[in-house]
């Protein structure tokens, strides 16, 4: 992606707590010029292979669990918060319009798992997700039903080779209109305003 250095985010540490807060992602594949594209969960491995390596499952009927086995390389986008930036907000609105946002791209080549492989990441990302559930359900993978399930679906990782943040939160502008702008998104109705400000002074 085009990554200007004043957005770019090399901390590993950051764009691992990135991944692991928006982790429902996209799954892009290439293979004989047909790009194809997947929205799935991921879980993070933080200390396996040079920038970690994902983990994640694909409906057996889905086409693109070809491309997977044929071992194409992979892009998975994680998409954080983002806010249409009005002018108005700056100190100076002769200015034009523009959006920050936050993503993290990760690149590497898939690999499949097997049965084991396919169950362990169930019970983690049901563990995951039903965490903050005050009546958690648990996964219970000899139930007969989710047997014949398992079926359906393949486990697969991504050893990440490459590994890019872009945390573009007007870095670029003056510390008043920054101020201005997280000031704005804080006071929003709108929740993806706030995180955006949120991010904001994170980084900022």
């Amino acid at each position: 992606m085009y990554l200007p250095k004043m957005f770019a985010v090399e901390d590993l540490s950051r764009l691992y707590d990135f991944m692991e807060e928006f982790n429902f992602a996209t799954l892009v594949t290439q293979r004989n010029g047909q790009i194809t594209a997947s929205h799935i969960p991921f879980l993070l491995e933080r200390n396996t292979g040079p920038f970690g390596t994902l983990r994640a499952h694909i409906a057996i009927r889905n086409p693109q669990l070809t491309d997977l086995q044929a071992g194409s390389d992979v892009l998975v986008i994680f998409q954080g918060p983002y806010s249409y930036i009005s002018p108005s907000w700056y100190v100076n609105p002769d200015n034009v319009p523009t959006w920050n946002y936050t993503v993290v791209h990760a690149q590497g080549v898939a690999k499949i798992g097997n049965k084991t492989a396919m169950i362990a990441l169930l019970k983690d990302l049901t563990a995951k997700h039903e965490a903050p559930s005050r009546r958690p359900w648990a996964f219970s993978p000899e139930a007969p039903w989710v047997q014949k399930l398992l079926n359906e679906i393949v486990a697969f990782e991504i050893r990440i080779e490459k590994l890019e943040g872009k945390f573009k939160l007007n870095q670029n502008r003056e510390p008043e209109d920054r101020a201005n702008v997280m000031k704005t998104l804080a006071a929003s109705d709108d929740a993806a305003q706030r995180a955006v400000a949120y991010w904001m002074d994170q980084i900022c």
